[in-house]
């Protein structure tokens, strides 16, 4: 068993800064000074980074005022995803002043890939089974469209460019009763690091509470295992965090993104009154 703070150094070391070895078809990544921006993705922006060098004040304002003049001048949105261990302890607000709207905060919980493979047992009807197919990743869209009552049929296109991408490090597995899809999650792996990333995860309301979800845990850590990863790692909602740390997960940090939004793409809006934002569940 590893403490909080071997897991938060893991995670600090092999994590932070670190992008993917492969990016998708058009994606840019750019150099500056601690930062590194990544711009023509599908959705946003994001910038990435260990830790900002050390630096503070006008220097650090500087810092943002030229990464958000590089993606206004694209006309592209980005995040800044803070942690609660960066410094200065007054990114948060620098970062506000600029312009920046946050959202919901996360918990970063890390976990033995090993220590997670046991299965509970499921109910007799309910299969898990990898799914890779166009037809399956139209159900996984239709799936999240129904739980969460907005349109996520975007997601069946952008989990196959990914697996045609990327199939030996995107694993999806699908929950099925029957001909019925209840639950669906997905595993990212980098070759460039000893961490795998968890996803997804939604389950229809009246299959939740039956071992599901951690089942699609442990087979997801069984398939990391597989591949020579050792940690497991989620950015974690306030209702998966506690799931998750009785699984075996240990909270090392808190994230908080910050999304930024060039002027003139910002909907008209009440003083005071956050734009609402989507956040990302896919993983870079």
């Amino acid at each position: 068993m590893s403490t909080a703070a071997e897991l938060l150094d893991a995670y600090h070391r092999q994590v932070r800064g670190v992008l993917p070895v492969t990016q998708p078809e058009g994606v840019t990544v750019d150099r500056d000074g601690p930062l590194l921006r990544v711009s023509g993705g599908k959705h946003w922006g994001y910038v990435e980074y260990r830790d900002l060098a050390g630096l503070t004040g006008p220097a650090l304002d500087e810092l943002i005022e030229r990464t958000c003049a590089y993606f206004g001048s694209r006309g592209e949105r980005f995040e800044w995803k803070t942690h609660s261990y960066d410094e200065p302890a007054d990114l948060p607000a620098r970062l506000t002043a600029a312009g920046f709207s946050p959202g919901e905060a996360e918990t970063v919980v890390v976990g033995l890939a090993e220590e997670l493979t046991g299965e509970p047992q499921l109910p007799d009807a309910v299969r898990i089974r990898r799914v890779s197919e166009p037809a399956d990743f139209d159900r996984i869209g239709a799936l999240h469209t129904e739980i969460w009552n907005e349109d996520w049929t975007w997601l069946a296109a952008d989990l196959a460019e990914r697996q045609a991408n990327s199939p030996d490090h995107l694993a999806i597995f699908a929950a099925e009763a029957g001909p019925q899809m209840i639950s669906v999650a997905w595993l990212v792996r980098d070759p460039g690091s000893e961490f795998a990333t968890l996803w997804g995860g939604a389950t229809r309301p009246e299959w939740r509470g039956k071992g599901i979800y951690r089942a699609l845990v442990a087979r997801r850590a069984r398939f990391a295992v597989s591949t020579g990863a050792r940690y497991l790692q989620v950015d974690a909602s306030d209702d998966s965090a506690p799931i998750l740390q009785r699984l075996g997960f240990v909270a090392v940090a808190t994230t908080t993104p910050y999304l930024w939004t060039p002027p003139q793409s910002r909907p008209e809006q009440p003083p005071g009154q956050a734009a609402a934002e989507q956040p990302s569940t896919l993983g870079r």
